[in-house]
């Protein structure tokens, strides 16, 4: 019996840990996603044209924290910006 409790805890940490993997795949696509609208559209530091807006903070954490694997706290961010300058956001399903 503590053999078959064991085997099904071992069984729910595999699931859950692949389910979270690719939850984070899905996030980094989508922040990556977001990163590229926010650059192309709001704000890009190697584009000269005085039209961007000036860097800001929280935007660029936000993009540092989706390259380091933060997606969480800056996906958030990162909607909003991009909700800010009217933009569409993409969807964020697979792909």
């Amino acid at each position: 019996m503590k053999n078959m409790q064991r085997l099904l805890l071992v069984a729910a940490a595999i699931a859950l840990s692949s389910t979270a993997s690719a939850q984070s795949d899905a996030d980094a696509r989508y922040c990556s996603k977001l990163i590229n609208l926010y650059r192309t559209y709001v704000n890009n530091p190697e584009d000269p044209r005085p039209t961007f807006q000036s860097p800001q903070v929280a935007q660029e954490t936000a993009i540092q924290s989706c390259k380091t694997g933060d997606t969480g706290s800056g996906i958030p961010v990162l909607e909003k910006a991009l909700r800010d300058n009217k933009m569409t956001l993409p969807t964020r399903g697979e792909g």
